[in-house]
Order: C-alpha cells, then sequence, then structure tokens
C-alpha cells in the first residue's frame, strides 16, 4: 500500500477544502454531525460537485473514483462537522449496494436521486431482539399478487423520521431461520401501514427511532438482489458502514479544540498518545478502501477498523471530560464553557460509539474467527 496522495488525490482534497472555507458560516460544527446534521441544502452542493457517487460508475452517474479517493474528499468534511447525513447512508452505503445488486430498472429509479443529493435513506436492520446478530432478524415480507406485505419491528434506526427509504433486511422464507431466507428490500417511508416512533437518547436527542410495519404493502421491484440471500448480500454493505473514518472522526470537533489548549507537558503527552492512536486507526480505514480499489472484497478488516476507532473516539472524550471538570457538562453557548461546549454532547453519546453498527463485542468475535482463524 502507497501512502502518499496521487496529484489528483491531493487536488481533490483541496478542492473540498476550499469548498468549505467558502461554506464556514453555513453550519456550526458539532460532533457526530455525520449522523445528526440533516442539511439537504448542503447535500445538493456537494452533489453539484460530483462529490456523492465518487466510486460509483460513469454509466450510472458517478465519478468513476476509487474508495480512497472517496476518503480523501470526505476527510475534510468530518474534520470540518459538516452536516452531512442527509446523504451519507445513502452515498456509502445503499448506493453501493443497489449498484451491486439491484435491477437495471432500479438503477435507474433509485440512484439519480442519491446522486442528486435529494434522497435520505435509514438502514433498517437491528430490532428488539436482533441487534448486531441479523441472523435473527424476524421482520417478514410475504409476497402476495401486489409485491410483499411487510410485518415487524425495527429498533435504533438512526434518521427513520427524516428519511425518504428505509433500507430493509426482512424474512422473505415461510420457515427460514437463521442466515437462510432473508432478503433486501427498499421500501419508501411514506407507504400505508409505517409509523415511525422516535426513541430519545440520554443526550436529549431523537434521531434513533423504532419504525413499526402493519402490513405494510410494497411493491415487487422494492426486492434488491436475490430472494433469500440478502444475508449473504449485506456482507460488502456492513464492510462499508464499518470500516469509514467517520467510525474515528465523530467527535473531530472536540478533539480540534483540545489540540489548542494541550498547554503543559502532560496534556502533550496525553494527546499525543491519543494521536498516535488515531493515525494507526486511520491507516486501518484507508487499507480496507484501497483492498476495495484492488477489486478484494474486505474481510475483518472493517471489523479491526470499527473496533480500534470507535475504541479511540470514546477514550478522546474521556480525556476532554478530564481536561475540562465540571464545567465539560454545562450547555453549549454557557459563558466560560470550556473545549467550546462540545464535552456535553460528546460525554452523552460517547456509550453508543462501541454499540452503533455493530457491538465491539462482534466485532471482535468476526476477527477472531476470520482474521486469527479460532473457532
Amino acid at each position: 500500500m502507497d501512502f502518499r496522495l496521487t496529484p489528483g488525490q491531493a487536488a481533490l482534497r483541496e478542492e473540498v477544502l476550499a469548498f468549505l472555507d467558502a461554506e464556514h458560516e453555513s453550519f456550526v460544527p458539532r460532533c457526530d454531525n455525520w449522523l445528526l446534521g440533516h442539511d439537504r441544502e448542503l447535500s445538493r452542493k456537494l452533489a453539484a460537485r460530483g462529490w456523492i457517487g465518487l466510486t460509483w460508475p460513469e454509466e450510472y452517474g458517478g465519478a468513476g473514483r476509487g474508495y480512497v479517493d472517496r476518503l480523501v474528499a470526505v476527510e475534510p468534511l468530518l474534520a470540518a462537522g459538516a452536516p452531512v447525513a442527509s446523504h451519507w447512508a445513502a452515498d456509502r452505503q445503499m448506493g453501493p449496494s443497489i449498484l451491486a445488486h439491484g435491477t437495471a430498472g432500479q438503477k435507474e429509479r433509485l440512484l439519480p436521486p442519491i446522486l442528486a443529493g435529494e434522497a435520505t435513506y435509514c438502514i433498517g436492520m437491528s430490532e428488539p431482539e436482533a441487534g448486531s446478530d441479523l441472523a435473527n432478524v424476524r421482520t417478514r415480507a410475504v409476497r402476495d399478487d401486489d409485491g410483499f406485505r411487510v410485518s415487524g419491528h425495527k429498533i435504533w434506526t438512526s434518521n427513520a423520521h427524516n428519511s425518504d427509504y428505509i433500507y430493509l433486511l426482512a424474512r422473505t422464507g415461510p420457515s427460514s431461520e437463521r442466515h437462510n431466507g432473508l432478503s433486501e428490500l427498499v421500501v419508501p417511508m411514506d407507504a400505508p401501514g409505517i409509523t415511525v416512533t422516535p426513541i430519545r437518547d440520554m443526550a436529549g436527542g431523537s434521531h434513533f427511532n423504532e419504525v413499526f410495519f402493519e402490513d405494510a404493502r410494497v411493491g415487487p421491484d422494492a426486492l434488491i438482489g436475490i430472494e433469500g440471500r440478502g444475508f449473504y448480500q449485506i456482507t460488502a454493505q456492513l464492510g462499508y458502514e464499518r470500516a469509514g473514518l467517520e467510525r474515528i472522526m465523530s467527535v473531530w470537533p472536540l478533539l480540534e479544540k483540545m489540540r489548542r489548549v494541550a498547554d503543559t507537558p502532560s496534556r502533550r503527552r496525553e494527546l499525543g498518545d491519543i494521536e498516535s492512536a488515531i493515525a494507526a486507526a486511520r491507516l486501518l480505514v484507508y487499507r480496507v478502501a484501497w483492498l476495495c480499489d484492488q477489486g478484494k472484497v474486505p474481510d475483518h478488516e472493517p471489523a479491526m477498523a470499527k473496533a480500534l476507532g470507535t475504541m479511540i473516539e470514546q477514550q478522546i472524550v474521556e480525556l476532554a471530560c478530564r481536561w475540562a471538570g465540571r464545567d465539560g457538562r454545562l450547555a453549549p453557548g454557557t459563558h466560560g464553557v470550556p473545549l467550546g461546549g462540545h464535552v456535553s454532547h460528546a460525554w452523552r453519546v460517547a456509550p453508543s460509539f462501541s454499540i452503533r453498527g455493530g457491538t465491539t463485542e462482534i466485532l471482535r468475535g468476526i476477527v477472531a474467527r476470520r482474521g486469527l482463524g479460532l473457532d
């Protein structure tokens, strides 16, 4: 793996940095803004520059660039705390899945709105009895003459209340169990029979939701890929989800403030330990992208990157809490609040870092089995 940027990649990074310099007054940098910050206008601006669908083939409207190129483009956005949630899941995960498994008609219908920054997707995987254990999914999609009737219950569905579509994992096999009989469907969120209920978390936010399907009817063209093979189709999709720089950079606005106040030898030493760990985790993420650019399907590597990245994010927050002391719990905007007021939110949301996108326990099991060959 060559760690140097190509001239084209360096130019792309400079273009994104110049864009952010021009747009810096249009948004407030916040921790977790890749997940919480919905700004459809910003997404449309990024789309107009061709920065959504960078890795997609040109024949479908993409830029035809590599996965490392995409990291080069999104890293400055994450570092700036930009609100990119409106297009993030669709660009990162849903679009590549539709490209890999969708029909020509589905690609023609579903991809252009994503590329334009107009379509927001949420991911319907986790359930009350199936968090990271997706083989335990119970939501059912039963075929009828008009398509599918969906019944079930999804939970921890980020941004369902803001989404146009849900990318759903459901059982289409009538008596199937575990890995077999699962299918993927793209379901419009305004379909009759779908109810979204917000879950308010301890950070005061409600981006998590429960989604209930009560005999929700969707057309036959909702099915993505081969019926009953959904579990196996999501292998690459989960790699996109778990091996992104967002798994390291959720609290970057907080880290930037910490860099400015590391004014004692002990603080510089503590921050140096964090910075070296970040550098290692960042290279793991870039390695996954490099593998994709070589035409390989990453196996255990995304799990490694996500497990290390989220652990480091939590360490950043722990260190920031210690530096800020009790004043760090003050609300943003309060006079004298340290570290830009980012500590309060980061402290509340940090426990979720090692849960969302796959728990650390599940990820370590993947590394042990697939990477180390342990039973």
